[in-house]
């Protein structure tokens, strides 16, 4: 039975309501996805270049972002408040943060604090926002960027990483061939995301990106692994139920991706950035009409030096 069409977001190409369902089925899974684990591991490494010890961190969609661990390893006197899009979330959060007593962590440092509204965060409270792996997944990027700008305290920072437009484009390419809908929304290219970090009033981002080429021994493992990541969230995409026999033609469409080894390989770009809060500019004065005789004027009395 096909589905009612999907709200559309305009801005983002991106259906809020299938993100939404998607965030609740992985808040069930055993563990975050291993690409988020990775690349948490990757961004972590780059913590190293910032000199400023924070002393909040806020952790964003912490349980899939994968940092937890790393973050107090990088901040063990830190205070970590991790912010959740779902009550699913925010519960496997809290589950993570109570460290059992007979812990050596926990000891290290204070219990993390978990968040489902972000709206409950105080206002230039943290030095650091962390978000590992979910800004592709959010339907208004400069709007979420204004709010980490007001939770920042002045010359705090955010690190941040997603996916960017090179993302399984083998997969796009092999359904565009096909006729078949995208099987991905729209991904936003990193300059794009400097140029909105500049105009939510952050200062010096850095942007750069990599290419992580995943391979897998069958079809079968590749889609398994997608869906690890949470699935197709294009409005446009298909809106019903498919076929075995589709399934079937899938997989050997996919098998053609394989390489020299036999092995069907996609590559995830992915995107890492990071900025400063800047301080607020200063307020211009009104401004003050002279008329050219006035200035003559003022310039020959002295008033003004030219």
């Amino acid at each position: 039975m096909a589905a009612s069409p999907a709200p559309v977001d305009a801005r983002r190409g991106l259906d809020p309501v299938a993100v939404a369902a998607r965030l609740r089925r992985l808040a069930g899974a055993a563990e975050p996805p291993w690409l988020h684990q990775e690349v948490a591991r990757r961004m972590a490494e780059r913590l190293a270049i910032v000199r400023l010890q924070p002393d909040t961190v806020l952790d964003w969609w912490s349980h899939l972002g994968a940092g937890a661990a790393l973050l107090e390893r990088a901040y063990p006197r830190a205070r970590r408040i991790a912010v959740e899009p779902n009550a699913a979330l925010a519960a496997r959060s809290a589950a993570q943060a109570r460290k059992p007593w007979w812990s050596a962590q926990r000891w290290s440092g204070p219990a993390a604090t978990v968040l489902r509204d972000a709206d409950a965060l105080p206002d230039g409270g943290a030095q650091l926002v962390w978000a590992n792996m979910m800004l592709h997944a959010v339907a208004d990027p400069p709007a979420l960027f204004a709010r980490w700008q007001q939770a920042l305290a002045v010359d705090g920072f955010v690190m941040f990483s997603c996916l960017g437009p090179g993302t399984l484009r083998e997969l796009r390419a092999l359904y565009a061939r096909l006729g078949w809908p995208s099987p991905t929304p729209n991904f936003v290219d990193m300059h794009d995301l400097g140029d909105m970090l500049v105009q939510a009033g952050f200062a010096d981002p850095v942007m750069d990106q990599e290419t992580i080429t995943l391979s897998w021994p069958d079809p079968q493992a590749l889609l398994r692994e997608l869906r690890s990541l949470g699935g197709n969230t294009a409005p446009l995409r298909f809106a019903g139920l498919r076929t075995p026999r589709w399934r079937v033609r899938l997989e050997h469409e996919l098998g053609a991706l394989a390489g020299p080894d036999g092995k069907p390989a996609l590559g995830f770009e992915v995107a890492y950035g990071h900025a400063f809060r800047a301080a607020p500019r200063p307020k211009l004065g009104a401004a003050t009409s002279v008329s050219l005789d006035e200035m003559r004027s003022m310039v020959r009395s002295g008033r003004v030096r030219p």
